[in-house]
């Protein structure tokens, strides 16, 4: 997309991947790798209501990222030397799958992060993801000079859109597809993805996030005009977070939260995704598979963002001040337009696959922000909701009628 090759972004695991890796837990991240595999191995494959199989395995390129976690856990109980000796033929150049493309890697790299990025980043491992804004897979750097080298297509519409758990910039692209590219082609907006630790406090990433807008605001070679937020699953309870942050700091603080005009959120958990708590998760859709025994501990290893994204948390108490209950409810942004979209794997609403699984991984109810307690709803409008059938959680990244929705909304 127009950038050069950052030095700092090579394509293939380096030495501080690999001491980084050294450092993991091996029954830890073996059965949390596996729970995220059979997660999205549910979600991909349009799942029913029958009693779970005994391999939850994924194919393809998200199969071989999460091969590649369990298989560099293994040795890691052992010695450097041996995880130097497994990744050695990833490592090497040339010949037909012996490199580790540039999107594997960092599809591994993400899966680490979503399931242990807290672990990461508190034991300053060099694998914990430092957020960044980024074009092409190559970060931005934030000097409005470079920009005007590295991103001469910036325009007056900004596009900031954010991923999901265990997942990163690149992964917008699906099926051929991505929303930011195609939003760019017809509606003139210039979009920037967000790589971020999805393993971290949603609110932690939130307060992070709400600095770094400034910073890219600042250095924009243009006068801002739009400026939209897209943000898929956990992403957009980030974006809320960031919101939030960004409001309460107002008072001699940023600007860029009066600059925001559009919201819109595509699956996104704001009251919550149950299926992946603990007690759901092994109990129901794990409990046959190879794995139950690693997903046991659980509790005592999953990440922040994990435990977030179960309850749709985008602030901690200490946010809310001292003595706030951790769930206490906040709105959505004033001033903002605000869209959610959800999907469902049955086809009409109603159905028994909308009402239990929504997407596989999001209800139905909890992605347009209801609950039954009418202090906890959040007031999207109504021409600004919308459900897709048939649909998963992860085919929101590739679906068109979802990308009709963006488009008009968008306009």
């Amino acid at each position: 997309m127009g950038l050069s090759h950052s030095p700092m972004i090579q394509p293939l695991l380096q030495a501080a991947d690999l001491r980084g890796a050294a450092q993991l837990t091996t029954d830890a991240v073996l059965g949390l790798t596996s729970l995220v595999e059979a997660m999205h191995a549910r979600i991909a494959r349009l799942p029913g209501l029958g009693p779970a199989q005994p391999d939850e395995r994924t194919g393809g390129l998200t199969g071989l990222v999460y091969k590649s976690v369990r298989g560099v856990t293994r040795v890691v109980g052992g010695s450097v030397d041996a995880l130097f000796g497994w990744l050695g033929p990833a490592l090497a150049p040339g010949g037909a799958g012996s490199g580790l493309p540039h999107a594997e890697r960092e599809a591994i790299v993400a899966a680490l992060n979503g399931v242990l990025g807290d672990h990461l980043a508190a034991t300053h491992n060099p694998l914990a993801i430092a957020m960044a804004f980024r074009h092409g897979g190559r970060t931005l750097l934030l000097d409005r000079s470079m920009m005007r080298v590295t991103l001469p297509q910036a325009g007056p519409r900004v596009l900031l859109l954010l991923h999901g758990l265990c997942m990163n910039d690149l992964q917008w692209q699906r099926e051929g597809h991505d929303h930011g590219a195609a939003l760019a082609r017809e509606l003139g907006y210039t979009p920037v993805y967000l790589h971020y630790n999805s393993g971290l406090a949603v609110s932690t990433n939130g307060r992070v996030l709400a600095q770094q807008l400034e910073r890219l605001l600042d250095a924009w070679p243009t006068p801002v005009e739009r400026l939209v937020l897209l943000g898929h699953s956990m992403g957009g309870l980030v974006a809320r977070s960031a919101l939030y942050h960004g409001v309460q700091a107002q008072r001699g603080g940023p600007r860029w939260p009066g600059r925001v005009n559009d919201l819109v959120c595509l699956g996104t958990p704001h009251q919550g995704a149950p299926l992946e708590g603990v007690g759901q998760v092994v109990d129901g859709l794990l409990s046959a598979t190879p794995y139950a025994a690693p997903l046991a501990r659980l509790g005592r290893v999953r990440s922040a963002g994990i435990n977030d994204l179960r309850l749709g948390d985008i602030v901690s108490p200490d946010d809310m001040g001292r003595g706030t209950h951790r769930r206490a409810q906040v709105p959505l942004p004033a001033g903002v337009r605000c869209h959610a979209l959800a999907a469902s794997l049955g086809s009409v609403d109603g159905s028994l696959k909308t009402r239990v699984l929504g997407d596989g991984l999001v209800p139905v109810t909890s992605a347009l922000g209801q609950h039954r307690e009418p202090e906890r709803r959040l007031g999207f409008d109504a021409h600004r909701q919308a459900v897709v059938h048939d649909t998963g959680h992860l085919e929101l990244l590739s679906s068109p009628e979802v990308y009709e929705h963006l488009k008009r909304w968008l306009s």
